[in-house]
């Protein structure tokens, strides 16, 4: 089988259909491969983060997983197999963000890419919300987030170059009940990111938020199983299923 093509000036060329089908690999190798590229990936345990972590890999990047729970992330870097390491990171200990940030530097030398995946919930009512649970959904979702960024953009400036994700919410625009503090951490994650592009882009630094819907995490069981929260749902995706 051969493909044939026309130029501007009527010449026919033609070419093997193994041979197309290659330039069309070649080319989206170019566009879309992360090979040599450094990415630390903070909640590489959590539903979002184990995918994410793969989706990366797979398309070559060297992979740095971040999380609290080590015993997930060296699961998750066994089915990775190589160019992965693991670190723990908790993002209520200014002290481990630092350290955290300083081990990915000493093992692969720069991090090229920021994703901002981890987070936590808790949904309660506006009312029944305690101090000492608005204060760690804050201190992990926004504050451990902004640190953890500052760490990580140090060393990106010196490299001149980076790209940090910050994975937000629907929340970050269409809240529901019973997230108050939750939809108020993501829609901070989303005016914060607007301020990471302006201020580091002279650095050559993108940033962006992704605002994923609502899928079937183990952090949204609970609305999928409710009975009268997952109706209001499907009844707002076209699909009518998560995600």
């Amino acid at each position: 089988l051969y493909y044939r093509s026309t130029d501007s000036q009527g010449i026919n060329y033609s070419l093997a259909w193994g041979d197309f089908v290659s330039s069309i690999g070649n080319k989206l190798q170019e566009l879309f491969s992360l090979e040599n590229k450094i990415v630390l990936l903070t909640g590489a345990a959590g539903s979002i983060g184990r995918v994410m972590a793969e989706g990366f890999a797979a398309v070559g990047a060297t992979m740095a997983l971040c999380d609290i729970r080590m015993d997930d992330l060296r699961n998750i870097a066994d089915r990775i197999g190589k160019n992965v390491g693991i670190y723990h990171l908790d993002l209520l200990e200014m002290d481990n963000i630092k350290k955290c940030v300083d081990a990915v530097i000493a093992d692969f030398g720069r991090i090229d890419v920021l994703v901002n995946c981890a987070g936590i919930n808790r949904r309660e009512g506006f009312l029944d919300v305690e101090e000492s649970t608005y204060d760690r959904i804050m201190n992990v979702n926004l504050k451990g987030m902004f640190f953890l960024t500052q760490e990580v953009v140090k060393h990106m400036i010196k490299e001149k170059k980076g790209n940090i994700i910050n994975i937000a919410s629907h929340n970050s625009v269409g809240m529901l009940g019973g997230c108050s503090v939750y939809g108020a951490t993501k829609s901070a994650v989303a005016a914060l990111t607007r301020s990471m592009a302006i201020e580091f882009a002279k650095h050559g630094i993108r940033a962006n938020a992704l605002a994923p819907g609502h899928f079937l995490t183990d952090l949204t069981t609970v609305t999928w199983e409710h009975p009268e929260r997952s109706r209001y749902l499907r009844e707002r995706i076209a699909m009518e299923r998560p995600g």
